[in-house]
């Protein structure tokens, strides 16, 4: 029986879609309900948006009495799939050893149609999947109370078996044979002292898995009978096919054929190794109508440049008569360098499509495959698996295409991946940002006004989550602005101002989007003020944030963070600490960084965070985010860097694209949690924002000399 859709979750879509039309009918009119939708949409988490919200999509009880939960989420190495297992466990009253998480196939019903980022996982699903579960286990107490002619108020239920008085069957037994649930009213949710599982520090449950090499990743997928490809791509920036010779290629060991569509080649061969080799043999001319320049580029992204936004508007503006600090600030180009390049196993046959990848969004993936191929979407089924890392990369499946157009042509499933140097070339890019701050203190030491005006290509716009209308009604790329607000609520006067220009080359969301880059501007600048008013750079801030809950939050954060560090300004024994802290998705985090200069290099020996995630469904799971979110930061804040030269994207292989290895990590990173609302908040990005300027506020005080630029560099 089918679950009709409750009031509760009606209520919470048409808020959604009310805010829609609201965007639509006024936005474009009004700045003002602009910047309170945007304001609005930078700590909203969205709720679970997809289809097959029936219990008994969600759920599977095999015979084994074990329970398999079809997750609309994907597993991409945060740990997602333990915090699902523990919140459903606790619910359905089944051990966690009972629980296994599996990534939904879109032909199972379950499709989310929004995805897998944003750090909303476990804040997005808290809700409606411990609904679920707890339906389940209302749904098995149903049919048992019908097996023993009982009322199901008597039954109780532990660890997947359900009793009454000396009768006992375990969940595989009840559900043995049933075919219609009968699909109760969602029950009441368990209160938090009841459960068992919530907030332990459990072990993965994909552990065993990954390291006994168990087939889980996108490289690992294969089909029967299958065969292999590579493809052509244009190495210059905006280059179209023109012509090719593949007469050689062609007619190579095991090449099955040559195809071109579009704007690039495939070569279908029976193993890899025979499509690389054929691929070498083709001639290919390509129009390149123009060599971009990094000059170019740099030129483009610049505040002043593109389209303006005001985003962040109180109190008043600086005028040009006002004596004021200003700084200029900027970033580069960054890959994704994820470890799994991009790739798919596809099969196409007779208008039924199956195919098998690593993503981050099924059921768009699902769509776009449908109407690239013109086939109805119920004839196409996307099996997901796990992801050698994501960080927003996975969101463009197009690949996926080009597999099922070459099986669609050889009448047999391809398997196709990107060598490294194809996934370098061909990234949806993190797009490099100019910032100019500006700031001024008033008669006690603290900031009367602080404005931030930054520059960005594309990071949410003309993405395949938010098209480029989107930008077009509210005025401001939603993903460069993430963190470009002044989240101190104290200081009267503040502006943000978002400068948008696009690219000729795709960028899009990188982690944590335009978090990293906006908060190095913002909290690099605050600390420049501190030290100009003579201030301590943790007292400056506590002083500027109001007595609200979100302000309570961050206070505590701060707080907390320059507690457990001992943190103090004054250079000891040539090391020195930097503080910086961000609020995120409504999550707030402050960082300690001790530095000190060796061999004229950077080298950060300890880092201590505090940050609150509201309820830590796993707290281990919740440090190991933080710690891998800071590492990533610490690699993109002093190492990567992409470049163009000669009209290409430099460089294309691991080793020339300096990052982060072990060496450079601290040898101490200290993670503290607090819990300042009662549910989960986002943690896979929060703290990717204050590390850059934490490490540069504590070089400022070993050097005297502000780094602007990142990567962090002493020369």
């Amino acid at each position: 029986m089918r679950k009709k859709l409750s009031r509760r979750k009606f209520l919470v879509r048409g808020g959604l879609g009310t805010l829609g039309v609201l965007a639509v009918g006024t936005g474009i009119f009004r700045n003002p309900i602009r910047r309170e939708i945007i304001d609005f949409t930078d700590s909203f988490v969205a709720p679970y948006l997809g289809s097959g919200t029936e219990a008994n999509l969600w759920f599977e009880i095999t015979k084994h009495n074990t329970i398999v939960l079809h997750s609309p989420k994907v597993e991409m190495g945060q740990g997602t799939f333990t915090g699902f297992a523990q919140i459903a466990a606790d619910e359905l009253d089944v051990n966690i050893n009972q629980m296994e998480v599996i990534a939904a196939a879109t032909a199972s019903g379950v499709v989310d149609n929004l995805g897998t980022g944003g750090s909303l996982s476990i804040a997005s699903m808290w809700t409606i999947l411990r609904e679920l579960a707890a339906t389940t286990r209302e749904m098995v107490k149903l049919e048992a109370a019908k097996k023993w002619n009982v009322a199901v108020k008597d039954i109780t239920t532990k660890n997947g078996i359900v009793s009454y008085k000396n009768k006992s069957l375990t969940y595989a037994e009840v559900a043995a044979n049933v075919t219609d649930w009968e699909i109760p009213t969602t029950p009441a949710l368990k209160p938090f002292k009841d459960y068992t599982f919530i907030g332990k520090p459990l072990p993965r449950i994909d552990l065993n898995a990954k390291v006994y090499g168990e087939p889980i990743f996108g490289m690992d997928a294969e089909m029967e009978d299958m065969l292999h490809a590579v493809v052509v791509k244009p190495e210059h920036i905006g280059a179209r096919f023109k012509h090719a010779n593949f007469t050689k290629a062609s007619q190579m060991p095991g090449v099955v054929k040559i195809v071109q569509i579009d704007n690039w080649l495939g070569v279908i061969a029976k193993s890899y190794t025979e499509a690389l080799a054929a691929k070498e043999e083709i001639e290919v001319e390509w129009d390149i109508p123009k060599k971009w320049s990094e000059e170019e580029i740099r030129a483009l992204i610049t505040v002043g440049n593109g389209n303006e936004m005001l985003v962040q508007k109180e109190g008043e503006a600086l005028a040009q008569k006002d004596t004021f600090l200003a700084l200029e600030f900027k970033s580069p180009l960054g890959a994704h360098a994820q470890i799994e390049p991009n790739g798919a196993v596809a099969s196409y046959k007779k208008g039924k499509i199956t195919v098998i990848l690593s993503t981050q969004v099924i059921g768009i993936t699902q769509k776009h495959i449908a109407k690239a191929l013109d086939v109805d979407i119920d004839n196409v089924n996307v099996i997901p698996t796990y992801l050698g890392g994501g960080f927003g990369r996975r969101l463009n499946t197009y690949h996926a295409i080009h597999a099922i157009q070459m099986s669609k042509a050889v009448g047999k499933p391809v398997k196709y991946f990107f060598t490294r140097q194809e996934e370098f070339q061909n990234d949806m890019f993190r797009p490099p940002t100019h910032h100019i701050m500006k700031g001024k203190l008033n008669s006690e030491g603290l900031i009367a006004n602080l404005e931030h005006h930054f520059a960005s290509g594309n990071v949410a716009t003309d993405s395949v989550l938010l098209p480029n209308i989107t930008n077009k009604l509210l005025g401001a790329d939603l993903g460069a602005i993430r963190g470009g607000s002044i989240h101190y609520s104290g200081i009267k006067n503040r502006r943000a101002v978002q400068w948008h220009t696009p690219l000729p080359f795709a960028t899009s969301w990188w982690r944590s989007l335009g978090l990293l880059a906006n908060t190095f501007a913002i909290e690099s600048f605050v600390d420049e003020l501190a030290l100009q008013g003579n201030k301590n750079p943790i007292e400056l801030r506590l002083a500027q944030i109001e007595e609200n809950e979100e302000g309570i939050r961050l206070k505590n954060v701060i707080k907390k963070a320059q507690k457990e560090s001992n943190y103090s300004d004054v250079v000891t024994n040539g090391s020195a600490m930097g503080f910086a802290c961000s609020t995120d998705a409504g999550t707030p985090c402050a960082q300690v960084a001790e530095v000190s200069i060796v061999n004229n290099e950077i080298k950060v020996h300890a880092i201590t965070c505090v940050m609150d995630c509201g309820i830590a469904v796993n707290p281990d799971q919740v440090k190991a985010q933080c710690e891998g979110a800071m590492i990533m930061a610490m690699s993109a804040a002093m190492h990567e860097k992409m470049y163009i030269e000669d009209g290409q994207l430099q460089p294309i292989i691991f080793g020339p694209y300096e990052m982060a290895l072990i060496k450079h990590a601290p040898k101490e990173i200290n993670i503290h949690l607090l819990q300042g609302i009662d549910k989960p908040g986002p943690v896979g990005e929060p703290p990717l924002g204050p590390i850059a300027a934490a490490i540069g506020n504590a070089v400022r005080r070993l050097t005297g000399k502000r780094i602007t630029e990142m990567p962090l560099k002493l020369s």
